[in-house]
């Protein structure tokens, strides 16, 4: 029997017990409720009746009209309340008693008669009432009996529920607790056994069902699959960078706890949604799918996200995830893998570094100025003249400032730079105004190795939009590079090319060129291509490419190893 029916039946049999129960005490309570309203109305008033008749007959004399009419009003209610066996002839002596009397009230062996007649009403329902008390105390025995009955099985059927029912129902659930537990430790030969055709029955068959698909399931490969995608989820997730996975599709694969965290935004609201649909509304989600514009891995400025209760920076690195399918040979883009990379101490340490040098700088400027003017003081005849060992004691020390200054210089501009203390002075430039500035700033150094300078400067060129002292900053650190890494007696070409909305400065030696293995690495600060000249710090070409980005100009260079270098820059023109 199944375990809905039982309960139904059990709890069924109980229900109809209790409204038996009910209605079998709302029954006899009514039956004495009855005898008890019968004894009331039929007796009761009767035996008022007789005593107040009683009373009127001892007050009767021969001018009591008053007791007379009480006497006759309480007569009449007899008459009209006569209800057990015997009582009416009682009631009729006494009423034609009662009407001789009141011809004569004087009589008193009439009034005798007349209370003897009383008497015997009264007699009459007090037996009544005993008879009418026996049947109400029966009635209530029997009610006692009958409801003790029902009780009795009420609570033999509700014992049994109490006991059977709960470990009819908690035994199956514990067993098969028992063996969810084994299943969740792997175990998948655990199985159920309920003989019972009940629900029971069919959940057991279920989950013997379920306990061997799972068993199949975990001997296939698919498990080990799923394990290691597992694992790898794991290690993704416990990895402190945030990292995000994209496919092919630009769908979401998976965003470790770390990208969620600094991108505001639950798992469910990101994972299987398209990037570019949730970079409509965040703007951090944007700049990190920017697209690329070379294939493999590229880094990127840092971003200055708030995270972590700081404002901390990180460094963006796209992987395109690329495989080999079976039996090809091409590969093919399956996705691509956002790493951001917390830079936010190299950053900091970046940030001390940068002012300690603006620092260092700044101090060291004056005193090398002074150095210059006591230089100056000393070549000046007035002061005294000196030998030839002295001038060129002078000439080293001159140099030695002037390589100080400059360097100075450089690191000035670097430290605003890095700062964003950096102001540009936007203005319309004259581009033969720019490249004239630089070539009179070199034109010494370049006297001195026998270095021709040539200009090609096209006619009619429409001015630049451009900070003139920073852009001739930049073209002076061109010349002065070519100066030095060129041969002397040889040539540097200064040449202006205006190619629609832009105006490009050249500057090309036929020096010994650049490796391929570094141009990637010229404009990064602090490098020098290795056996170079060291004379200088390597941050002449990373400030002249801030200056020109700074002033939205685009940066290049172009070399061959052994044919020379020509580095330019692209500048707005005004249209």
């Amino acid at each position: 029997m199944r375990i809905k029916t039982k309960l139904n039946l059990g709890v069924g049999l109980l229900f109809i017990l209790i409204i038996i129960l009910s209605l079998v005490s709302s029954f006899y309570v009514f039956s004495i409720k009855k005898d008890t309203e019968n004894i009331l109305r039929a007796n009761y008033n009767t035996l008022e009746y007789s005593r107040n008749m009683l009373l009127s007959l001892d007050q009767m004399t021969t001018d009591s009209i008053k007791a007379r009419a009480a006497f006759q009003v309480n007569l009449q209610k007899q008459i009209k309340n006569i209800t057990e066996s015997g009582e009416k002839l009682a009631t009729d002596n006494l009423k034609k008693k009662f009407s001789v009397l009141e011809q004569n009230t004087s009589d008193e062996n009439l009034k005798t008669q007349i209370r003897q007649d009383i008497f015997a009403i009264i007699k009459l329902n007090m037996d009544a009432i005993k008879q009418k008390s026996d049947k109400a105390k029966q009635t209530a025995e029997t009610a006692n009996f009958w409801i003790a009955i029902v009780g009795t099985l009420c609570f033999l059927i509700a014992f049994n529920l109490l006991i059977n029912l709960p470990n009819n129902i908690a035994n199956p659930i514990k067993k098969l607790t028992s063996s969810i537990q084994e299943i969740a430790n792997k175990n998948y030969s655990e199985r159920v056994h309920f003989t019972n055709h009940n629900e029971f029955g069919d959940l057991a068959k279920s989950f013997n069902t379920m306990a061997q698909k799972l068993e199949e399931y975990n001997n296939s490969n698919l498990y080990k699959i799923f394990f290691e995608k597992k694992r790898l989820d794991t290690l993704i997730n416990n990895m402190h960078d945030p990292i995000i996975g994209l496919d092919q599709n630009g769908i979401v694969l998976f965003a470790n706890d770390e990208a969620l965290k600094i991108i505001g935004i639950k798992s469910e609201e990101i994972i299987g949604k398209i990037a570019t649909d949730i970079a409509v509304s965040n703007d951090l989600i944007r700049s990190m799918i920017l697209k690329e514009t070379n294939a493999g891995i590229q880094k990127n400025k840092a971003l200055k996200i708030f995270a972590n209760g700081k404002e901390s920076y990180f460094e963006k690195e796209t992987i395109a995830i690329t495989i080999v399918p079976t039996g090809e040979e091409n590969p093919i883009d399956i996705g691509n893998v956002i790493i951001l990379r917390n830079i936010t101490p190299f950053k900091e340490l970046d940030f001390a570094k940068t002012n300690f040098i603006a620092t260092v700088s700044h101090e060291l400027k004056t005193p090398i100025a002074s150095i210059k003017l006591s230089l100056q003081l000393l070549e000046n005849t007035q002061t005294g003249f000196m030998n030839k060992d002295q001038k060129q004691l002078i000439e080293s020390i001159k140099e030695d400032s002037h390589r100080l200054l400059k360097i100075t210089g450089e690191l000035l501009n670097l430290s605003q730079l890095e700062t964003g203390n950096i102001q540009l002075n936007i203005e319309q430039s004259n581009p033969s105004e720019i490249i004239d500035y630089a070539i009179n700033a070199v034109k010494i150094k370049a006297e001195q190795k026998n270095i021709q300078l040539i200009t090609d400067i096209q006619d009619n060129l429409p001015k630049v939009k451009a900070d003139k002292d920073k852009t001739s900053w930049v073209l002076i650190n061109f010349l002065t590079n070519a100066i030095t890494y060129s041969s002397e007696n040889s040539l540097i070409i200064i040449k202006t090319i205006a190619q629609g909305s832009t105006i490009t400065f050249c500057v090309t030696d036929f020096g010994k060129g650049i490796d391929n293995r570094y141009k990637d690495k010229i404009f990064d600060k602090y490098f020098q291509i290795p056996g170079s000249n060291k004379s200088g710090t390597g941050l002449g070409l990373a400030i002249s490419k801030e200056f020109i980005e700074a002033q939205n100009g685009t940066i290049y260079v172009e070399s061959e190893l052994g044919l020379g270098s020509t580095f330019g820059i692209s500048l707005h023109a005004v249209s």
